[in-house]
């Protein structure tokens, strides 16, 4: 035998391979759609599979194992090519495992999947290579979770050296900062120069943290220096005990030293001692307290009362001003700004309100003189002045100020300038008490009644009114005749007040006027009695009513005729009457005799044949 022949099951597979080499080069040299029409993609692939499954035999005693060429290559391995039945098969499974008729998919774990996951999501990236299914690609990978157990050791020290370093700080030579960011004291000298009193290094920690991690302003907290806090507080309160019963053990020994009660002390007393003591509680250990108000006394409330501090300026025991008045129309309130502006409770005594509404101290304290405050801004800024109450409001506060300041000195100036031209008759000095109520040697005679009888005279008092007058002739003052709610004079009766006195003549004028007025009344009355007359209506047909003795003039009457005639021609023509026509207004009874008979009665069955 030869060296290159080849016989046997290796030559049959050499013919075999050659075989291969010339199909899959046919199929190659052949456009797509001719594939497609001798079975599609499927034939290809099958046919490059299988070629590609069988190795190139050597020149030299190859000797083939057709089971381990025949075996798949591992980049095919990832690749499924699944048929159309396949296909359809897996969906079917797909959709009775989301309508629960089959049991979910198991991954790796042996945990389930839900099926309603989606393909693009519970399907693993190709450079996994994973051969089950699994949502292991979806879990978080990259995360510490004591992260929040290991932060910065503040302060400590990792090495230090015996000489200065190159590119170490200049004022303390460790590596770890450069001289800029040195936290020592500045040397004289640095230890650049001297060599000595090398700084330790610090140690420098890098903590790769997650978003979360990044943002999370408790990391790094111990929680044992809460320790501290609450062994301050331990310690004020024991203070403050052995105070309070300090004060008490000398309060008793001073009682019973007084047992007569020579130095009584009332129950107000009392009181007010113990609010004393409970004040100076708060005077316990100062230079540890510096950062707390101070200790009120305790607040007496029917469930015990409870010690508080400045800040609480609410007690939790009121009621709530939303729960005054359950009432749906009763004071609106917002909840968004906490305000209720109405009184909830209009009705209550005001004496035992405790809340009244927004209004009530809008109206009260600084609210007013901020309001004027805003509107004197507001009217200087029209008058010209660059003042805004937002932008500057101390120089509008200061400009307000100084206005008042200026509008005093005005009005009390203008108060001198009155007082001086016209006086000020209350400031005037009285007569003495001595002058007023002082003794006289004059007798006066009283009787029973206290009505003088002899010695002073009484003096009527004299009326602002000038007495005793009589204007236009008249006899007697105005207001000594009364007549109908109405004041006048006696002399004539009369009831103006300037009038001029007619005496008897004009007091028989005005009862003959009088008597007239009521005789017409009284008529008015009777005629108001009889039914008015009912006035006959006629149908103006003609305008007019035609008198039975009138007589027309033939000649006037045809020449009447004649100018209606030309008066309907102007009508049908108007474009030819001229601009200024001269019209007679007057109409005479043959004129309005032409009109009656030339005029067209639209409902007379015969006025197609007249004219």
């Amino acid at each position: 035998m030869k060296l290159g022949c080849k016989s046997g099951r290796a030559g049959r597979v050499e013919i075999q391979y050659k075989q291969s080499i010339r199909e899959h080069n046919r199929l190659r040299s052949r456009p797509w759609f001719q594939k497609d029409r001798e079975g599609g993609g499927g034939v290809v692939r099958s046919k490059a599979k299988s070629l590609l499954g069988f190795p190139k035999p050597s020149s030299v005693g190859f000797v083939a194992d057709v089971s381990a060429s025949r075996r798949p290559n591992m980049a095919t391995a990832s690749v499924a090519f699944k048929s159309r039945e396949d296909h359809r098969k897996q969906i079917e499974l797909e959709e009775a495992r989301k309508a629960g008729l089959a049991p979910a998919e198991l991954d790796e774990d042996g945990k389930e999947i839900n099926p309603h996951i989606p393909q693009y999501m519970s399907s693993a990236p190709w450079y996994l290579n994973s051969e089950r299914p699994s949502l292991k690609h979806q879990r978080k990978w990259k995360s510490d979770p004591n992260y929040t157990t290991s932060w910065y050791d503040r302060g400590a020290k990792i090495h230090q050296a015996d000489k200065y370093r190159k590119g170490a700080c200049e004022n303390c030579g460790a590596m770890t900062h450069d001289s800029k960011s040195c936290m020592e004291r500045p040397r004289r000298v640095g230890a650049k120069f001297t060599n000595k009193h090398i700084a330790p290094d610090e140690k420098i920690e890098t903590f790769e943290l997650d978003y979360d991690g990044k943002r999370d302003r408790w990391n790094g907290y111990d929680a044992s220096t809460y320790a501290r806090v609450i062994e301050r507080y331990e310690s004020r309160d024991e203070a403050r005990r052995k105070y309070v019963k300090t004060q008490q053990l000398k309060k008793l020994e001073e009682k019973n030293n007084n047992p007569n009660g020579e130095d009584g002390v009332s129950e107000e007393d009392e009181d007010d001692n113990e609010d004393d003591l409970r004040v100076d509680e708060a005077k316990v250990d100062e230079s540890k307290q510096m950062d707390f108000a101070k200790v009120e006394k305790r607040v007496r409330t029917t469930g015990g009362g409870s010690t508080g501090t400045v800040r609480n300026l609410r007690i939790r025991e009121d009621t709530a001003k939303y729960l005054l008045n359950l009432d749906v129309d009763s004071a609106h309130y917002d909840p968004k700004t906490r305000s209720m502006r109405e009184d909830p409770l209009p009705d209550a005594d005001p004496n035992e309100k405790f809340y009244g509404g927004d209004n009530r101290h809008r109206n009260s304290g600084q609210a007013m003189e901020f309001k004027q405050l805003n509107i004197h801004a507001w009217e200087s800024f029209e008058k010209g002045q660059d003042i805004h109450m937002q932008a500057a409001p101390s120089q509008a506060e200061l400009l307000y100020k100084n206005f008042k300041v200026i509008k005093e000195n005005l009005k009390s100036q203008t108060k001198d300038t009155i007082l001086e031209k016209y006086g000020n008759a209350a400031n005037e000095e009285e007569f003495p008490r001595e002058l007023l109520l002082g003794q006289s040697e004059r007798e006066v005679e009283y009787d029973r009644a206290g009505r003088i009888i002899k010695g002073q005279e009484t003096t009527l008092p004299r009326s602002k009114y000038e007495e005793d007058v009589y204007a236009n002739n008249h006899t007697s003052v105005w207001g000594s005749w009364w007549k109908d709610h109405q004041w006048g004079y006696r002399c004539c009766k009369q009831l103006t007040r300037n009038s001029y006195c007619t005496g008897a003549a004009g007091i028989e004028a005005a009862e003959a006027a009088g008597e007239l007025m009521k005789a017409n009344i009284a008529r008015k009355e009777a005629i108001g009695d009889m039914p008015p007359p009912v006035e006959e209506k006629r149908l103006a047909t003609w305008g007019t009513d035609i008198p039975d003795d009138l007589v027309l003039d033939e000649k006037l009457l045809a020449d009447a005729l004649k100018k209606e005639d030309a008066r309907k021609r102007e009508v049908r023509d108007e474009r030819k009457r001229k601009y200024n026509v001269k019209w007679n207004d007057e109409v005479t009874a043959e004129d309005m005799e032409a009109y009656r008979m030339k005029k067209v009665h639209h409902d007379d069955p015969m006025k197609d044949f007249l004219n």
